[in-house]
């Protein structure tokens, strides 16, 4: 997860240190015994694949994106294993961070063994035809040239984030990368993408949407929120019109494998007394807190309901869903 929340850093330490106690009663050994038995792979493949379902159902053309986690595209997560086929019918896209660079630190190239290591997944989705969208952090100019150049080159389309809090857009390019003022039609018609989900930068949400309506960007990932309220059907009908006149798709962005205490679901009795799904706060992003993703009460937060989160993004009129911290297996294991 490549974010920063909304609400003040302050606040987030003061109720770090009111829930830490409560949510530090769960000893490693509770968690030992609750979770040994559980494949932490297979349990997020089979609720990305019920995301997708769910959502599919109800508009057939939603695209639904993972980022991160692309160990999960083969069934033993090694580079040259058999893709799961089951796991890749359900998506349309995966997302990767850090790719050529940022891993190591931002402005950084990614290390040749890390990055090989990606690619090779990668092409296990590019080539079960997925669409592959990389989000590299760099600044200096030749660094987002060569980002770019490379991306293409391996056939995925990218952007070059010159703010790890992605609250920006990058003055360099002027112009989106392989732009155009075709019409994006599905996914597969993409060149370049905007990544902003973070608009706290803009004085307010009318400049926020005017921003975002100037540019040629064929996809937006975004958040459905401006601080705390969903966006519209009427704001979300206005983004998917590029500035030189052909359309795109606006994706929504959302975190499935943590719970962050700034969104509408968040309860206040959570502060002292957890629900048994909800773990360890995120120490590098105050108020993200990663949860047991297979139990059914966080689920059913995420989707399969009218009041889901899900449900709220397809009644904005998202054309899809990016979904976050997709590896939150790698914590459990």
């Amino acid at each position: 997860m490549k974010k920063m929340p909304y609400i003040l850093i302050l606040a987030f330490i003061t109720f770090a240190l009111v829930f830490g106690a409560c949510a530090g009663s769960d000893s490693d050994d509770d968690d030992d015994n609750n979770d040994t038995e559980i494949d932490y792979r297979q349990e997020m493949r089979n609720f990305v694949q019920a995301i997708s379902q769910y959502a599919k159902g109800i508009n057939p053309n939603f695209n639904v994106i993972t980022q991160n986690g692309q160990e999960l595209l083969t069934r033993d997560g090694e580079e040259n294993g058999s893709p799961d086929t089951t796991y890749i019918k359900a998506l349309d896209g995966v997302g990767q961070e850090d790719l050529f660079y940022g891993y190591t630190d931002d402005n950084e190239a990614t290390p040749a063994n890390e990055k090989n290591y990606l690619i090779a997944f990668l092409d296990v989705a590019k080539n079960n035809g997925l669409k592959v969208l990389v989000t590299d952090y760099c600044w200096t100019r030749s660094y987002m040239e060569d980002s770019y150049f490379q991306n293409e080159k391996r056939g995925y389309i990218s952007f070059a984030a010159d703010h790890r809090e992605l609250d920006n857009i990058p003055a360099y390019p002027t112009e989106p990368y392989n732009v155009s003022s075709q019409n994006i039609m599905s996914l597969s018609d993409a060149r370049n993408f905007l990544y902003l989900i973070n608009p706290s930068s803009f004085p307010n949400k009318g400049s926020f949407l005017e921003a975002l309506r100037e540019t040629d960007y064929d996809v937006f990932i975004i958040d459905l929120f401006y601080d705390e309220a969903a966006l519209t059907a009427q704001e979300l009908a206005s983004l998917k019109i590029k500035a030189n006149g052909g359309t795109r798709k606006v994706i929504a962005y959302m975190s499935i494998g943590e719970a962050e205490s700034y969104r509408f679901y968040w309860q206040d009795e959570w502060n002292s007394n957890p629900p048994s799904w909800l773990a360890e706060e995120n120490p590098d992003w105050p108020g993200n807190f990663k949860v047991r993703y297979w139990d059914p009460a966080w689920q059913s937060i995420i989707y399969g309901n009218d009041g889901s989160y899900v449900k709220k993004i397809l009644d904005a009129g998202f054309d899809g869903t990016y979904l976050d911290i997709i590896d939150a297996f790698e914590y459990f294991e």
